[in-house]
């Protein structure tokens, strides 16, 4: 159905934004994802085959995931029928269905694009199946969360997921020129404002382009410098979600950065989550995991740090307390190494649950009762402290375990090379009396 405007000719006469006007009008105009679209990308290989298979889109905003998928329609002369995930719901999708049948009947097909399809929960994502399946629509989705954790397993295994990357300044400045062609006049700033723009749209077009059409709209005799773009442009709040991917993602690049001895690396994600509003308490409890995992006993100051930084921060709060933070982070990163620890725990939890409920030796055993005695507990056993080197050499496994096993093996760094040198004096202080034994 037409509006008023369309029946009369003057939608195309009605004011557009700038980002609008510029939509790219063939799949070759879209800028930053030749990966997909160029060569043996896999749109590219859709395109020469022309055969068009559903979709998921993932990517940041701003980057075409909605203009590929009018593209599409276009390109394979599906109908192009639109939803938003946001604002639609069962009513909505059985809709869009009976309509796409209605066309099917009619000798034309669909593509059902669904805008932000993580939003849908996992009944209505079951919805898409039989009519995905009996080829009813072909499904475009559009994300920027993960698809793994956001949508089920069984429309994944119906729809290739297909990654869209930021654009990078090569992309953003050709959006530019675009913009510059389109309005007839170069760009009121100087190079390195120039550049600077390019840098504030952090990879999203859309954003990009909407900031050109206010420097345009400016009336200006000079060209602006880069300390001129704060007074007309609002810088915008870095994309971060405290729920969503990108929470996952940088707090996996803070540890990892951390784990990898790099404390500039690592203080410039902890700045990155603190400046997105993460909060400090989810920080704090990561950074003391990173102590015991990461560290351990190759610096034994490293979780007295760590937990110093929390009560730190909760006495000063924002943002002094952020300082110890940071003084946390670099004392982590720059620490000796080791998951020693760690990993021992792990092997002696999957031994616990092997080996069932196999009781200690006796001879480990308090015997505070006359039975007790008379069962042999407590007998045998030596005191350490009265023991040459403070050391007995008694086996405190159970019987039943014959095989001694090993689980905490310190490395050569830090603390835990001295802890090394100690325990291979006991353990062969063991295996000697084992032997006599």
């Amino acid at each position: 159905m037409s509006s008023l405007f369309e029946a009369a000719g003057l939608e195309n006469e009605a004011p557009r934004p700038l980002a609008d006007r510029l939509r790219p009008r063939t799949l070759d105009e879209v800028v930053g994802q030749d990966h997909l679209l160029r060569g043996e990308g896999p749109i590219a290989r859709m395109r020469a085959q022309k055969r068009f298979a559903s979709i998921i889109l993932w990517g940041p905003p701003g980057v075409g995931k909605t203009t590929i998928a009018r593209l599409l329609a276009k390109e394979s002369g599906l109908e192009f029928e639109p939803l938003s995930a946001v604002f639609s719901g069962v009513a909505d999708l059985k809709k869009a269905f009976e309509r796409a049948r209605a066309r099917r009947e009619a000798g034309r097909g669909t593509l059902l694009f669904v805008d932000e399809i993580h939003r849908f929960n996992r009944a209505q994502q079951d919805g898409f199946l039989p009519v995905v399946e009996e080829g009813v629509i072909t499904l475009v989705g559009a994300t920027t969360e993960n698809p793994s954790f956001e949508l089920n397993a069984a429309l994944l295994s119906r729809a290739q997921v297909l990654v869209l990357k930021r654009l990078d300044a090569d992309s953003l400045e050709l959006l530019v020129g675009r913009a510059e062609t389109e309005l007839g006049r170069d760009l009121p700033v100087t190079p390195a404002a120039r550049k600077a723009l390019l840098d504030l749209a952090n990879g999203d077009g859309r954003y990009l382009l909407n900031l050109v059409e206010e420097l345009f709209a400016l009336d200006r005799d000079a060209p602006l410098a880069p300390e001129d773009l704060s007074t007309y442009l609002q810088r915008r709040a870095p994309v971060y979600d405290r729920d969503r991917d990108e929470h996952y993602n940088l707090i996996s690049a803070l540890h990892k950065s951390v784990r990898g001895s790099d404390p500039d690396a690592a203080l410039y994600w902890l700045a990155r989550m603190l400046e997105g509003g993460e909060d400090p308490l989810f920080l704090s409890r990561r950074i003391v995991r990173m102590a015991n995992e990461d560290i351990g006993l190759a610096d034994p100051t490293a979780i007295h740090a760590a937990l110093a930084a929390k009560e730190t921060y909760d006495f000063l709060g924002s943002p002094e307390g952020e300082l110890a933070l940071a003084q946390a982070v670099v004392h982590l990163a720059s620490a000796p190494k080791s998951n020693a620890v760690y990993s021992a725990y792990k092997a002696a939890r999957r031994a616990a649950k092997e080996t069932g409920s196999l009781p200690p030796p006796k001879h480990i055993l308090n015997a505070p009762t006359r039975l007790m005695k008379d069962e042999g507990y407590g007998a045998g056993y030596e005191y350490d402290h009265s023991a040459e080197d403070g050391i007995s050499g008694q086996d405190y496994f159970p019987d039943e375990m014959k095989d001694r096993p090993v689980f905490y093996e310190p490395t050569d760094r830090g603390r835990e090379a001295a802890i090394s040198e100690r325990l291979a004096k006991w353990r062969a202080l063991r295996e000697r009396r084992q032997h006599k034994s």
